[in-house]
C-alpha cells in the first residue's frame, strides 16, 4: 500500500498543506479600509423590541395607526356631541333664513315697481325702515336734474330790540367746506340734504305733517339749523327761525336744443319759535329745559 506521501496528498512535493513554517505572519493594518468583498462581521447588538405606544410593531403594545386619522377626521361639527350638532344646525339654518330674507327685502325696496311690491309694499317698508333704508333705486331712468339749496333766517332779540337777519345759504356753506377738501365729512355732504329730503317726504304741499315721521323730521331740521346758527354771533338771542328751499333746474348742455328755465322757485316754511329742545346739548338753560 502506498503511503500518503507517495500519493502526493496535500501538495505536489508530498508535504501536507498547512502554514509555511518559514513564512512571517502578516499583521493587518488598523488604518486600512476593510475589504468590501469580505463577509461583514455579524452584528453583536441585540435586536430591540418595539417600544409600546409608538405604533411601530405588530405586538400587542403597538398603537393602531388608524386611531390618529380617525381623531383628525372628527373635527368641526363632527367632533361635537349630538345635541350640540342639532343646536349648531338650527342656528345655521336661522342665520341663513334671516340673511336670505334681508337680501330679498332690500332688493324689493330698491327695485322698480312690480307685482310683489304692489301687493307687499307695506311689509317691505316695515322691514326696511328705518334701519336699512336705501337712498337709491335700481334702473333709475331720471337722475336728479335740479339744484336744491336750503336757506334760513332768524329773528334776533338784542339790546336794540328785535331784528331779522338776511337769508343764510346753509347748503352753500356745506359746498364751500367740500370744495378742495380731499376727505370731506359725511355731515358736510349729507346731513342737511338728507334732513331736507326727510322733511319733504313726510309733509304735504301745505307743510302739514302726515304722521309721527313728520314731527320727527321737523325737529331734526330745527336742530340742524340751530347748530349752524350757533357758529355765528348775531349779538343777541335767536327767538324764531324760518326755513325755505331754493330749487333751480340744471341748464341744458350747449349742444342741446332743449329749453329749460333756470329761474329759482321757493318753498317757504312758517316761522318756528325756538325752544330749549331745539338748542344744542349744553347750551340750554336747565330751567328752560325742565319747562
Amino acid at each position: 500500500m502506498d503511503s500518503y506521501d507517495d500519493r502526493g496528498v496535500g501538495g505536489r512535493d508530498g508535504r501536507v498543506a498547512g502554514p509555511d513554517p518559514g513564512a512571517v505572519p502578516t499583521v493587518p493594518d488598523p488604518g486600512a479600509e476593510a475589504d468590501p468583498r469580505a463577509d461583514p462581521e455579524p452584528s453583536r447588538i441585540p435586536s430591540q423590541s418595539p417600544v409600546p405606544g409608538t405604533g411601530t410593531g405588530t405586538g400587542t403594545g403597538g398603537a393602531d395607526p388608524r386611531g390618529d386619522a380617525g381623531s383628525e377626521s372628527r373635527s368641526g361639527m363632527a367632533g361635537l356631541s349630538f345635541p350640540y350638532q342639532v343646536a349648531a344646525a338650527v342656528a345655521l339654518a336661522v342665520i341663513g333664513l334671516v340673511t336670505c330674507t334681508q337680501l330679498a327685502m332690500v332688493f324689493l325696496h330698491v327695485a322698480p315697481s312690480n307685482t310683489l311690491t304692489k301687493q307687499h309694499g307695506k311689509g317691505v317698508d316695515e322691514w326696511v325702515y328705518p334701519e336699512f333704508e336705501q337712498n337709491w333705486k335700481l334702473f333709475a331712468p331720471n337722475p336728479l336734474q335740479q339744484n336744491v339749496a336750503v336757506h334760513v333766517r332768524a329773528e334776533i332779540a338784542g339790546p336794540d330790540g328785535r331784528r331779522t337777519t338776511p337769508w343764510m345759504n346753509l347748503s352753500g356753506e356745506d359746498g364751500k367746506a367740500i370744495r378742495g377738501n380731499p376727505l370731506p365729512s359725511h355731515v358736510q355732504q349729507n346731513e342737511l340734504r338728507r334732513g331736507w329730503d326727510f322733511y319733504l317726504g313726510s309733509h304735504d304741499s301745505q307743510n302739514r305733517a302726515n304722521g309721527l315721521r313728520g314731527s320727527l323730521s321737523e325737529q331734526y331740521i330745527r336742530r340742524i339749523v340751530m347748530l349752524r346758527l350757533g357758529e355765528h354771533d348775531y349779538g343777541g338771542t335767536v327767538e324764531r327761525i324760518q326755513v325755505r328751499s331754493e330749487v333751480r333746474s340744471v341748464a341744458a348742455p350747449p349742444w342741446s336744443d332743449e329749453k329749460i328755465s333756470t329761474k329759482p322757485s321757493y318753498r317757504v316754511l312758517p316761522w318756528w319759535n325756538v325752544t330749549a329742545a331745539d338748542l344744542p346739548e349744553g347750551s340750554a338753560d336747565p330751567k328752560e329745559t325742565d319747562q
